[in-house]
């Protein structure tokens, strides 16, 4: 023990002896060798130079940067897939928009630069049933489970160890002996708290599980940023999860501290399946190094992959009722924020309103100005929030840029009977946006986030109602309201939205 404390004393000492170098080496990295805004930059440098010491600690648990683009691909999928995003390119070309869904001819740009920048196939077969309620997203959840034939693919950012996920291991582990292969990928920051048995139980009863970015030492996770953020689950490619639940008793209003827990859930059937059923093959592959695209069974019926090379454009397309769904991915591995732009293009379009849901509310200057602008060209901008913090030092950089909309003649709220979760963006009726993603540079750049963009006026207006009957269980922030906060609130609001881009 002492020779640990005398090795530690010793680096202490060696690191205050070159702090100055080591402060330079990290500028350099921090200007030069990563893609950030200036904004971002100045911030990590303050941090560097004026906290010494901690400065460092915080920018490697908090600062380091991650865009490996080849980490996550694989060869596989992007051969097969590579006809099918070139073959729905050629037919919008060609202006045959009555192919994509029922949508407006409006929207087609923002689909082709789905396409483009991330291969993100439309598909318009869909069906989707919206969850609200976590006791009924899971009671359904529990019941396709037991349904499964072929496999069973879950991932989840955050899995408990209490009675949510104690209901569901047993249809894992009964499924698993029927010959169903189950794989269940949680991330190593929101399952730190499982118990091994439990894994160790499902394990040896044939279910598969992966961690992505485990913690190195026991729950100690060095690695802070790059969580992956995703809630998604497939069942034999014919029904697929996506949306803000975790696995936890909060989220099924059994936490006092939140209460109710409004979240929004998407369950789909349709061509989108597949999509979600690839983002989950490359988060696993990576996690676990087992490819499943080296066997075709995980994505179609066809032993050659034929119709994973064709999927999202068949002459079913000219059915009568169509409804469209994107699934677009984000994290730092990509190129481009694919999310926030998909958010910034909807905001940009928006000629009647804008109805936005989520926690946290911490956007990028792109983002902001898109909705400044909006409102102020008579666009009904409408942000719902929580009324009550799950992350305070986030809850005060929300509540901050709250004002910069308020100001600009938009409406914004929070949600009093409970706890807000929702994810998600309606513009005019038409075009939507839900998942995991929230609205927050954390989401944007930093976690591995999916969401459905929904081209389907009914489906947008069953969601836009859902926000309007939220209205009445909310508490409208005015602008006098919010000019009658405290200096101390005032404070921690600026000091938190000063630091949020550490984050």
């Amino acid at each position: 023990m002492e020779t640990i404390w005398r090795q530690t004393a010793d680096m202490w000492n060696w690191s205050i002896d070159h702090l100055i170098y080591i402060n330079l080496v990290l500028s350099v990295i921090i200007v030069f060798f990563q893609r950030r805004d200036p904004k971002t930059v100045w911030t990590w440098l303050l941090a560097l130079y004026f906290v010494p010491v901690f400065g460092i600690l915080i920018y490697l648990l908090f600062g380091q940067d991650m865009r490996k683009d080849k980490l996550f691909r694989v060869k596989e999928v992007e051969d097969r897939m590579r006809y099918s995003i070139k073959s729905q390119e050629e037919f919008l070309k060609q202006n045959d928009i009555r192919l994509m869904s029922s949508l407006s001819r409006d929207y087609e740009d923002l689909v082709v630069y789905n396409l483009e920048t991330s291969g993100s196939v439309l598909t318009v077969d869909n069906s989707i049933e919206i969850f609200t309620d976590g006791e009924e997203k899971f009671k359904d959840l529990r019941t396709e489970l037991s349904k499964a034939v072929h496999f069973i693919h879950m991932q989840y950012y955050i899995i408990k160890d209490d009675e949510v996920f104690d209901s569901i291991i047993p249809v894992l582990i009964e499924r698993a002996k029927a010959g169903v292969e189950v794989r269940i990928l949680c991330d190593g920051m929101g399952g730190r708290f499982m118990a091994k048995e439990k894994w160790r139980r499902l394990k040896e009863n044939g279910v598969k599980v992966g961690i992505f970015f485990p913690p190195i030492l026991g729950r100690l996770q060095l690695r802070v940023n790059y969580r992956n953020h995703r809630k998604i689950v497939v069942i034999d490619n014919q029904i697929g999860y996506v949306g803000g639940f975790n696995i936890g008793r909060e989220y099924i209003s059994k936490d006092p501290k939140f209460g109710y827990w409004r979240d929004t859930h998407l369950k789909i059937q349709g061509g989108s399946v597949l999509s979600l059923q690839i983002r989950f093959a490359l988060d696993w592959n990576y996690a676990t190094g087992e490819n499943l695209f080296k066997n075709m069974k995980y994505f179609c019926e066809e032993e050659d992959g034929s119709c994973l090379e064709c999927y999202g454009i068949d002459e079913t397309w000219e059915v009568e009722k169509r409804l469209g769904i994107q699934i677009i991915a984000s994290g730092p591995d990509a190129r481009s924020r694919q999310i926030r732009d998909n958010y910034i293009r909807l905001f940009a379009k928006a000629r009647d309103h804008i109805y936005i849901q989520t926690p946290y509310f911490v956007p990028d200057d792109a983002v902001l100005s898109t909705l400044k602008i909006a409102a102020r060209s008579g666009v009904d901008v409408r942000l719902m929030i929580p009324c009550k913090p799950d992350h305070p030092f986030v809850y005060w950089a929300t509540y901050s840029y709250v004002g910069d909309l308020l100001f600009a003649g938009a409406r914004c709220y929070t949600y009093e009977n409970g706890f807000l979760h929702s994810k998600g963006v309606m513009t005019d009726g038409k075009v939507s946006s839900y998942g995991t993603a929230n609205m927050d540079i954390r989401s944007f750049e930093l976690n591995f986030e999916v969401n459905a963009v929904i081209y389907d006026e009914e489906t947008t207006k069953k969601l836009e109602q859902l926000f309007l009957e939220d209205l009445k269980s909310c508490k409208e922030i005015t602008p006098e309201i919010y000019g009658e906060r405290s200096l101390l609130i005032r404070l921690k609001e600026q000091g938190s939205r000063l630091l949020s881009p550490l984050l």
